[in-house]
């Protein structure tokens, strides 16, 4: 027996090698298919108001799936509702202004200066002729010097009234200038930008789903005094599935965009089926940087994969095995090949 037992190890070590052999050689020569393993990628976002106040309501419980679109939170509108008046108005009030200085002056102020005209040059006329009266009889010494005087100041006098009441007049008739309508102008632009402003803080005081989910948390409570930001809920998006997956520097070469793919979870034997999606141009992990041959196998590069699952079944954060299929024809031809290609 002891002259046996070496040529027994030896046999078994041939075998054993033989064995190791044509596994390596038959999975490295396996030209179909490359098996990574990863998760279903948590995609989460945290959801509050873009204004601050106190929680009116909260309309959703953990766990419950929501749709895009829906309402699940407000808060107090009263404030901005006040703000919102009060800011038409003086939009209202500045843009009335705006209007009158385009308008001009009404027909009531022209005739009112064309009175005052006519009652300045009357008043010039009697004033010219009391003068020249007065130039004459001092000529002849019928009257003083002073009664003189008083005559030409008071021509003087009625005369600049007579060119105010002119000027007025031209005023009038030309309107307002156009600074004074370039500010009135920019006022109404103001006070409308205030508005729509205001608008919008009314607007945000109510919280809308922002995509398909399922709520994980909820963070506050009605009556909660909520700063801007301040989050409400965290909500799991559910829509599109996303696999995050490493593949190693050796087969990177092999796989591309598009790819199909078939993904098995522990719970399941029917796999789902997707489309590689997403390869990362950087290498993750240690090391870095590149310098010898055999380093270049210990790298690996993140792949996003775009999941077909419409029933639910699967799960954020759920550990799955993907196969890539490097077959030629290796594209998704399911019915819901083309909403899944556009999701990527």
């Amino acid at each position: 027996m002891k002259i046996f037992r070496p040529l027994i190890v030896s046999l078994s070590m041939i075998a054993a090698l033989a064995c190791g052999y044509y596994y390596f050689y038959h999975n490295r020569n396996n030209n179909n298919e490359i098996t990574v393993h990863g998760n279903v990628d948590i995609r989460q976002v945290d959801l509050g108001f873009r204004v601050s106040g106190r929680l009116l309501e909260v309309l959703f419980e953990e766990g419950d799936h929501v749709k895009m679109g829906d309402l699940i939170a407000k808060l107090d509108p009263v404030p901005y509702e006040q703000d919102l008046n009060n800011l038409k108005a003086q939009m209202e009030q500045a843009q009335a202004n705006l209007v009158k200085l385009r308008a001009g002056n009404r027909p009531q102020e022209i005739q009112e200066a064309k009175a005052q005209l006519h009652e300045k040059e009357v008043a010039h006329e009697n004033s010219r002729k009391t003068y020249e009266r007065q130039s004459e009889l001092v000529k002849k010494n019928y009257a003083s010097k002073q009664a003189y005087d008083d005559a030409y100041a008071a021509t003087n006098e009625a005369k600049a009234q007579l060119k105010s009441a002119q000027e007025a007049l031209k005023l009038s008739l030309e309107g307002f200038r156009q600074e004074d309508i370039a500010a009135g102008q920019a006022q109404f632009e103001a006070a409308t930008a205030q508005y729509h402003r205001a608008q919008t803080n009314l607007n945000d005081t109510v919280l809308y789903a922002p995509s398909d989910g399922i709520i994980l948390t909820r963070i506050r409570e009605p009556g909660s005094i909520l700063n801007i930001g301040n989050a409400v809920y965290t909500l799991s998006l559910t829509n599109p599935i996303w696999v995050r997956a490493y593949i190693s520097e050796v087969d990177l070469g092999r796989v591309k965009p598009g790819m199909r793919t078939l993904i098995y979870t522990d719970s399941q034997s029917t796999p789902f089926e997707g489309q590689i999606g997403f390869i990362s141009p950087q290498a993750e992990f240690t090391p870095k940087n590149i310098e010898t041959k055999e380093l270049r196998t210990d790298l690996v590069y993140r792949l996003r994969i775009v999941v077909e699952d419409p029933e639910g079944k699967l799960r954020q954060g759920m550990p799955v095995t993907v196969v890539i299929k490097l077959a030629q024809d290796n594209t998704v031809k399911t019915p819901n090949s083309i909403p899944l290609k556009s999701k990527i």
